[in-house]
């Protein structure tokens, strides 16, 4: 694939995003959030679909359900590019992961399945992560993610 085939892709996926977004703000907002807690929400779900699952080849949204994808973004991507990451933006940024998925359960664009298997990844690897998290951050602390 080309690099204007690349983008080309990312723009189709970022457009099919926005209305995914849009859906996701609206079940915020019925659900009687407040607007800066739907903000918060929806910055991170579309830093999740639109940077990360983006940033190596063009995933669609339905592939952030993924063992693999949900792993590699709140247990080293998140951890190692965000200079913002803590162990509280990881449980903060998972809940609106989660959300934002099950928004799109309700809504039909994506299987039941596959939402399970996101709930049970960030169930079964929260406390690495945090773990993992909390070393990174601490200068005495061995990089967790230092393998030689």
């Amino acid at each position: 694939m080309t690099y204007e085939e690349y983008e080309q892709k990312c723009d189709e996926i970022r457009m099919r995003n926005a209305a995914y977004l849009d859906e996701f703000r609206e079940d915020l907002f019925n659900a009687g959030l407040k607007e800066k807690t739907i903000d918060r929400h929806c910055q991170n779900a579309n830093f999740y679909i639109n940077t990360y699952l983006l940033r190596e080849e063009p995933l669609e949204m339905t592939c952030g359900t993924d063992f693999f994808m949900i792993d590699d973004f709140l247990g080293h991507f998140f951890i190692r590019k965000c200079m913002w990451s803590t162990p509280s933006t990881i449980k903060s940024t998972a809940a609106s992961i989660k959300k934002f998925y099950s928004s799109m359960l309700q809504r039909g664009n994506i299987d039941e399945s596959d939402y399970r298997e996101l709930i049970e990844t960030i169930r079964d690897n929260m406390d690495c992560w945090l773990k993992d998290c909390e070393s990174y951050n601490n200068p005495d602390a061995p990089n967790p993610f230092d393998f030689f």
